[in-house]
Formats: C-alpha cells, sequence, structure tokens
C-alpha cells in the first residue's frame, strides 16, 4: 500500500491537553500582565511561528521523498507542538478571569497579587508574589494562588502569624509586608 494512504500515527495525544488542575469550583485567576503575556505569545504563533513551519514542511514536501525528509519530519512535529499549544493557550484564556491586583495597593490584607515577605521559624525572609496558575514562575518567586503557601497567605494581614503545612512538618510563619503594584494611568 502506497504511503500516501497511510496515517501518521502519534505516541501523544494531540486532542487531549491536560491543563494544570484548578481546584473544583474555582476560577482561573490571572492578572492584566499575565493575560496580556499568554495572549500575546497566542498571536505570535498564529501569526508568525505557524505560517513559517507551514513553509518550511511545504517546501520539505515539495523535494520528494517524505520518509527520509528531515525539514518535512521535523516541521511535521513542530507544527503539532505549535497547535497543541495554540489550543491549550486558546482554552486558557477563555476560562481566564482578569483580575487586577493594584486595586488593593496600600492595602494591608493579603490578596491575589500582593507580594508577600514572610519570615519562618529558623529566621529566613522570603518574599513571594501571588499570581495565577499560568504565570506563576517559582524561579522568580512567584507562586500559583493555589499553592499551599498561597493558600495559607490568603486574607493574613501584616504582622499575623500562621500555621504553613509542609511536608517536613508545621511552620509557623510571620507576616512582615504585603505590596501590591501601583496602578497604571491609562493614557489614550
Amino acid at each position: 500500500m502506497s504511503k500516501a494512504f497511510t496515517r501518521e500515527t502519534e505516541t501523544d495525544e494531540d486532542d487531549d491537553v491536560a491543563l494544570p488542575s484548578l481546584p473544583a469550583g474555582t476560577r482561573n485567576y490571572i492578572t492584566p500582565v499575565g493575560y496580556a503575556r499568554l495572549r500575546g505569545e497566542l498571536l505570535d504563533l498564529i501569526d508568525n511561528e505557524r505560517p513559517k513551519v507551514v513553509d518550511i514542511v511545504h517546501w520539505a514536501a515539495s523535494n520528494g521523498d517524505r520518509s527520509e525528509n528531515g525539514d518535512y519530519l521535523y516541521g511535521k512535529k513542530r507544527l503539532r507542538e505549535i497547535d497543541r499549544r495554540i489550543r491549550f493557550l486558546t482554552k486558557r484564556l477563555e476560562i481566564a478571569e482578569v483580575t487586577d491586583p493594584s486595586l488593593h495597593h496600600g492595602n494591608d490584607q493579603v490578596f491575589f497579587g500582593a507580594a508577600v515577605t514572610y519570615v519562618d521559624e529558623v529566621g529566613t525572609e522570603r518574599t513571594v508574589t501571588i499570581l495565577g496558575i499560568d504565570e506563576a514562575d517559582s524561579a522568580h518567586g512567584e507562586v500559583s494562588w493555589v499553592s499551599p503557601i498561597a493558600r495559607t497567605l490568603l486574607k493574613a494581614r501584616t504582622g499575623d502569624v500562621l500555621k504553613l503545612v509542609t511536608p517536613a512538618g508545621v511552620q509557623e510563619i510571620e507576616v512582615l509586608a504585603v505590596r501590591y503594584p501601583a496602578a497604571v494611568a491609562a493614557t489614550d
């Protein structure tokens, strides 16, 4: 049988995009900056990245035998990755609830978007920013609002002593400072 009539098989499921789980009955909170970043990535994939790869695959396919054509095989694989990311971003942006943390600027209570400085029992001081699941980056001191530390800190105020449950046991932490970004003035 000709290869033209065989279906390419995938080891990973393209259609089943597994989204990072949200607690049942909650919303997908995200800051305006995080929403803009995800939307920008989606538009870049649709408008720039995907058309470039489609052109490469088209060119590679026109060269003949596709079974050993590295440009064609890699291009098709890259297209699947791009399409998977596009579906993921589309689904996440559809369910996103944009929440502006600057509305709480000057408040000493911890809400979504706060940068919280706390100290643990041994005197180690840490600062974390509570963000959405899709925008938190632990390498930059950002934690998801559904993480254990964020759930412990939410609704607390400066000076509160809280009990944080960790794999090593329960620790007491004290909230030292709560900061929110200042509101950005709209320029029209």
